[in-house]
């Protein structure tokens, strides 16, 4: 039921990238004359401490059930991605203002070896976003979700900015600002998604509706237990990557109240041994079949 070690292990690898990346691109772009680099690099410095705050919120989500907490500690999960949400608009933020204030200061055109390094970058960033994001959605953390997106909306102002420098080193003088256009163009689609991370953490926070499809695989499997004649209804609520559920079955009106408890258990047990689930806990509430 909880993620392996290797999901967390992931996390520690996110933030040994951007470490390395921070460096190499302020680095790079201070010696090859890239402004548009320089602050990608500093966006990187925010992505360090997101990642960390990210990905410890979303192990703190993974603590079980105490005296204080008797639902467990997922909603810190939905924390950490509004969190990691709100961080992608700021950054979106901060690219955009320091784009435009580029644009309107003269300077040089990028050295054309910030061109190869930046698009190493935006290999680099790419593979991580897509490998981090998988983990996200095979357990449907927002929070890690926000931390691919971090990694991708990296990539997108890397390569906005390698396009920007490509065009400044082709088009020669008055293309000196192409990669602060490129960084600029960039931001809207940093906006978009951190504006989804948002808006999904929110929705988790707030128990808001599943997806129908795992609202429809719980009744499925709960439908195959002995003695269960229908569903007359399910509730499903998400905390951090597991699930809450709320069930009613329907059985035969003239069970004893030993048998019908029994299906009850027959039930819990087996929404709760799902491993594709994910079910945390699990209330069983019989009522009476139809005749």
């Amino acid at each position: 039921m909880q993620p392996s070690a290797d999901v967390l292990r992931l996390g520690v690898i996110s933030l040994f990238v951007n470490i390395i990346l921070m460096v190499v691109k302020i680095v790079v772009g201070w010696v090859g004359n890239s402004y548009a680099l320089i602050a990608d690099g500093i966006e990187s410095a925010s992505d360090i401490f997101t990642s960390i705050i990210t990905w410890t919120g979303f192990k703190l989500s993974l603590r079980p059930a105490d005296q204080d907490h008797p639902f467990g500690h997922g909603k810190i999960e939905a924390l950490a991605g509004l969190f990691s949400g709100g961080c992608l608009l700021l950054a979106a933020g901060f690219i955009a203002w320091h784009s435009v204030l580029e644009i309107r200061t003269p300077h040089h055109a990028p050295a054309w070896f910030t061109l190869p390094v930046l698009l190493v970058i935006v290999a680099v960033k790419e593979t991580l976003s897509r490998t981090v994001l998988a983990a996200g959605e095979e357990l449907q953390s927002m929070a890690i979700q926000g931390d691919a997106w971090h990694h991708r909306s990296d990539a997108i102002t890397s390569a906005a900015a390698a396009v920007g420098i490509a065009i400044a080193l082709i088009g020669g003088p008055g293309f000196e600002s192409a990669d602060d256009w490129g960084a600029l163009a960039a931001c809207g689609v940093i906006v978009i998604n951190g504006g989804f991370i948002v808006r999904a953490s929110l929705h988790d926070m707030l128990d808001g509706r599943v997806a129908d499809e795992l609202g429809e695989a719980v009744v499925a499997v709960a439908r195959l237990v002995d003695g269960v004649e229908g569903i007359e209804k399910c509730r499903v609520r998400k905390s951090g990557v597991g699930l809450f559920v709320e069930i009613h079955v329907e059985v035969d009106p003239d069970m004893t109240v030993a048998e019908g408890h029994s299906v009850g258990h027959l039930v819990k047990d087996a929404l709760i041994a799902e491993p594709k689930l994910r079910i945390l806990d699990a209330v069983v509430h019989l009522e009476p079949a139809a005749r």
